[in-house]
C-alpha cells in the first residue's frame, strides 16, 4: 500500500532511487558505485550527500504538525493521498521561500 511508503522515498525523484537502489545493491560501496558510474568517488560522495540531506530535510518536515495532520486525514482515507501530497509539496514550496 502507498500509504506505508516512507515518505522520503516518495520524496526523491526515480534516478535517485535508482541510485538508492543500485548502492544497496553494492553493499554500500562508493568505489563500486563510481566504476558503475563511470564517474570519479567524489562525484559519487557528492550525490550521496545531497541524497541525505534530501531525506534529512524530509524527515524534519514530517515531524511538523501541518504535515503530520494532512498524513493523518490521507491514512484515515479522509482525503485522499494525491491530494496530501499536494498539500505537503505546497506548504513545503511556501515555506522554503520564505
Amino acid at each position: 500500500m502507498e500509504k506505508d511508503i516512507p515518505t522520503w522515498i516518495l520524496s526523491v525523484d526515480s534516478e535517485d532511487r535508482e541510485f538508492i537502489r543500485k548502492f544497496i545493491l553494492s553493499s554500500g560501496s562508493l568505489k563500486q558505485m563510481a566504476k558503475d558510474y563511470d564517474v570519479s568517488y567524489p562525484t559519487v560522495r557528492t550525490r550521496l550527500d545531497r541524497i541525505i540531506q534530501l531525506i534529512r530535510l524530509n524527515e524534519t518536515l514530517e515531524q511538523e504538525t501541518l504535515i503530520k495532520y494532512v498524513k493523518k486525514l490521507a491514512i484515515e482515507e479522509k482525503i485522499s493521498l494525491e491530494v496530501a501530497k499536494n498539500i505537503i509539496e505546497k506548504y513545503k514550496a511556501e515555506r522554503d521561500e520564505d
